[in-house]
């Protein structure tokens, strides 16, 4: 450990004296060691604003963290984290994770109480590491009144964060106060009757954002006395205390980025750097192609074959649909097509109206009939005098969506006169595997390319596959076939790493038909390679109201484990031997699968604004039942940030490390990466440890996300 002299400490306690007394700008709340919004070691009461998202790291002597905080809303913070320590092993068998440092995971939430008001302070209560192994978990409830430059914070933690137990505890009976420090079964269980339990201490600080606008200092009284931290216990290894307080400085480098360094404990330095950027904020930079004016040909009742096809790919290349194909009746001309460029349906719908409008072609109204798949999901009738008054800007505030009126796909009359449709397709894409916090490594990937095919047969038949190409990865560093926990179910996950050893493997190939049974009810069945570990046959019905915020899906499904190292050949013996554990274990030879899915966005409550709910229950591929959550919140960038868990009648024993099976992800609108509009998504998961129980089958189409135009969550317009 660094040590200081008790003279240089005074000089800094002082220095921060003089340093309070002086006027500062507007207060930038940072973030503690943990990840979190607070002081050093203990958090406070404050938030930051919503959408803020921030990776960060931290080191010292013992411990190194790796963080990730989100701001899901104003009330709701959130963190993961890793946390490394220094001088122990990940386990005492060199054959199973070699020199890796014991590695933990956890996960934080802080819940605001009490909005800062004039007279009352900001009042919020936390759950450190609330579901993990235990390492650093507690609770506090924290209070933060603002005074100028001054930012004050009082609290009061139970657990990790109290066990100075300056307010109760008997520290006789344990470090922890009696305090049941065990965490059942594998960990990853919510251990409700342990929290606000055993020492009790009082903690507290000050943060000052000093006139020079990049430099916040710090000073926190600690409530904890490292007695109970783990490498103390486990390892020996020493953590005096020679001091509760903590001084400290952040450094703000740029606007999203910054360091911290700090002395604590009396003898320990800290170091961090905090990465940063906010998901309501961000904006994409579009280079937008101009709109056509508003100029119409002379009207008639006619265009030639060669105008037809002109004006169909012009409606293509202007309003950004594909497939596109154009009727004319007698009152109507009707464009159907899939939108692939504006998540702004409105601007589309206004492209398309000039350019019809623009061709002299006489009509009373125009009808857009989007689809997907070739299944109409929606028809926008917009009518022509009232349009040529919107785009004549006839009246101030004029919009298409004064002439237009949204409506349930009605059946397509009149003649067609062409069609944009292309029976093949092809694709390109990059792809990235990965997972932290291993045994043998803490970060294991593989990098590839996928390349995708599709051969639409007709309306509703669609034949489709795609071959993967591993380029480089670790994974030859996991040493173990089958978890090592002594589980015995059936590896319908945890044999992935067989999956990759293949240079080139196919992902899947299937034949999968669509239809639409009309008012909001569509069906897909398919059948063949379905994903990578699994073959099969199945079934998907949704019904969705059109503009409205629920919808109702069931998928039935019989699957079959794809051999591992086969391009297509499928398990037969259920019993398989590992030569590395000298031990038997199971494959999936066949199941049913399924599930029963609610999708609601609520409206009632602005707390939970722009937020999807996804709660599915059924039977999982390790022929578990049970339940899988699924909450989402969306930015105004259109960033979403999820969570899932899934809970079965699987026992934390029978399912192995975790107890359950969770993880989040966030997904990234590709305009935001590009100049161009695009209605496409790049998405990054992260579960804490993959194991077999709660896992469903990974379906190539999802008609919840196929239908999104008829009550848009994925393709929601993103302002500028």
């Amino acid at each position: 450990m660094m040590m200081l002299t008790n003279g240089f400490f005074k000089y800094l306690s002082y220095t921060g004296v003089l340093l309070l007394a002086l006027p500062a700008t507007a207060h930038q709340y940072t973030q503690s060691n943990f990840g979190g919004t607070g002081l050093m070691q203990m958090p406070s009461a404050r938030m930051q604003p919503e959408g803020e998202f921030s990776v960060g790291f931290n080191h010292n002597d013992v411990y190194d963290f790796y963080t990730v905080s989100v701001q899901l809303f104003p009330w709701l913070e959130t963190t993961a984290r890793y946390a490394q320590v220094h001088d122990l092993l990940y386990s005492n068998d060199p054959s199973f994770s070699g020199n890796t440092k014991y590695t933990d995971k956890s996960f934080d939430i802080k819940m605001r109480l009490l909005e800062e008001s004039y007279w009352l302070p900001q009042i919020s209560v936390g759950f450190q590491d609330f579901a993990g192994t235990g390492l650093f978990d507690g609770e506090y409830l924290a209070a933060s009144k603002r005074w100028g430059p001054l930012d004050f914070t009082l609290g009061v933690g139970w657990g990790y964060l109290g066990n100075r137990a300056n307010l109760r505890g008997d520290k006789s009976l344990s470090v922890d106060c009696g305090r049941d420090t065990n965490y059942k079964a594998n960990g990853g269980s919510f251990d409700v009757e342990r929290m606000f339990t055993g020492c009790m201490a009082l903690f507290g600080g000050i943060e000052y954002q000093t006139p020079y606008q990049p430099l916040t200092l710090k000073i926190e009284y600690d409530g904890n006395d490292y007695r109970s931290d783990f490498p103390v216990e486990r390892g020996k290894i020493s953590m005096t205390q020679s001091t509760p307080w903590n001084v400290g400085l952040n450094y703000a480098m740029t606007d999203w980025a910054s360091v911290r360094l700090s002395y604590e404990r009396g003898n320990t330095v800290n170091l961090g750097v905090r990465l940063h950027s906010n998901f309501s904020y961000i904006k994409p930079l579009w280079l937008d192609e101009p709109k056509p004016a508003y100029q119409p040909n002379q009207p008639r009742t006619q265009l030639s074959n060669e105008e037809w096809q002109a004006l169909t790919e012009e409606v293509a290349q202007v309003a950004g649909y594909q497939s596109v194909r154009l009727y004319q009746s007698d009152n109507a001309v009707t464009v159907t097509g899939e939108q692939k460029r504006y998540r702004d349906r409105q601007e589309a719908h206004e492209r398309v109206a000039r350019v019809v409008l623009n061709s002299g072609i006489d009509t009373d109204e125009l009808r857009i009939i989007e689809t997907r798949n070739q299944q109409p999901l929606t028809e926008v009738v917009i009518n022509r005098e009232q349009a040529h008054q919107v785009l004549n800007q006839a009246y101030i505030g004029s919009h298409i969506g004064d002439a237009s009126t949204l409506q349930e796909p009605s059946p397509i009359v009149g003649e067609q006169h062409t069609h944009q449709d292309k029976a093949w397709d092809f694709g390109l894409a990059p792809v990235l595997q990965q997972s932290f916090g291993g045994s043998e490594n803490f970060y294991l990937y593989a990098i590839g390319v996928r390349a995708d095919a599709s051969w639409r047969l007709n309306d509703h038949w669609l034949l489709s596959g795609s071959l993967y190409g591993n380029i480089y990865d670790n994974y030859d560093k996991f040493n173990y076939t089958v978890p090592p926990d002594g589980t015995d179910l059936k590896r319908v996950r945890t044999l992935g790493r067989e999956y990759l050893e293949d240079t080139i493997r196919v992902n899947h190939a299937q034949l999968t038909y669509f239809d639409n049974l009309g008012r909001g009810v569509y069906n897909q069945f398919y059948g063949g390679y379905l994903e990578n570990m699994f073959a099969g046959v199945g079934t998907e019905w949704l019904y969705r109201p059109l503009n409205d915020n629920w919808a109702f899906g069931v998928d039935i499904n019989y699957v079959a484990q794809r051999e591992a190292g086969s391009a297509f050949g499928i398990y037969r013996d259920e019993t398989h031997y590992d030569k590395t554990f000298d031990r038997d274990y199971r494959v999936q030879t066949g199941t049913a699968t399924g599930h029963a899915t609610l999708y609601w966005q609520p409206q009632f409550w602005s707390l939970l604004d722009n937020s999807l709910l996804k709660i599915s229950t059924g039977r999982y591929l390790a022929e578990d039942i049970g339940v899988t959550v699924e909450f989402s919140k969306q930015f105004a960038s259109g960033v979403i940030v999820g969570a899932f868990a899934a809970k079965t009648d699987l026992s934390a024993d029978e399912f192995g490390e975790g107890s359950f099976t969770k993880g989040f992800y966030i997904s990234v609108p590709l305009e935001m990466m590009t100049a161009k509009h695009n209605t496409n998504r790049a998405a990054i998961s992260w579960m804490p440890i993959q194991r077999d129980g709660g896992q469903m089958l990974g379906r190539q189409h999802s008609l919840f996300g196929m239908t999104d135009a008829r009550s848009p969550w994925y393709e929601k317009p993103v302002s500028r």
